[in-house]
């Protein structure tokens, strides 16, 4: 079975507070309205992950829970990982190559620059800014993530809040 790999911007963060870190900055309103639109537009393409892998910084995790519950998969089952918050694209590839077998579908939500250069990396696709909220699916012809090198992977979509094509928001 070949591997697919969504590919998820952290929804728009809240700047307002410059008291609280990077880290620990929570979604502003339109993060919070936009991340459960494009959960609603996953469960549209009938694309479910078998796991969903997040940075654990505030804004990654609150952006995978609310597609959670729009997809109808629990956000207790988010695995957090702490090193895709600021990663390279270098180092979401070693991410990517450990990814559990089990899974062929898997939903990783990080954050730019690293997501977009990966994206880059995997598919030499011309996308070079994921906006927040956006999302790559990308399917790989490998049944081992550790497989998974440059230029491997074909996008499947692509999509973000303003593109209005095929979508009746």
């Amino acid at each position: 079975m070949s591997k697919q790999l969504l590919i998820f911007r952290h929804s728009k963060s809240d700047w307002g507070h410059p008291e609280i870190s990077d880290f620990n900055r929570p979604l502003n309103t339109r993060g919070i309205k936009d991340a459960p639109m494009m959960g609603k537009r996953l469960k549209k393409r009938n694309w479910v992950p078998n796991q969903i892998v997040s940075s654990s910084a505030l804004r990654a995790i609150t952006t995978a829970s609310l597609v959670c519950k729009e997809i109808d998969t629990s956000p207790e089952d988010i695995i957090q990982n702490k090193l895709i918050y600021d990663a390279t694209c270098n180092q979401l590839m070693k991410i990517v190559n450990h990814l559990d077998n089990k899974s062929d579908k898997i939903a990783l939500f990080g954050h730019n620059n690293g997501i977009t250069d990966l994206v880059i990396y995997l598919t030499d696709a011309d996308i070079y800014n994921i906006p927040t909220s956006g999302m790559v699916l990308i399917s790989f012809p490998f049944d081992d993530w550790n497989m998974i090198s440059k230029h491997t992977g074909e996008v499947v979509f692509y999509d973000f809040p303003k593109n209005s094509a095929d979508h009746d928001e």
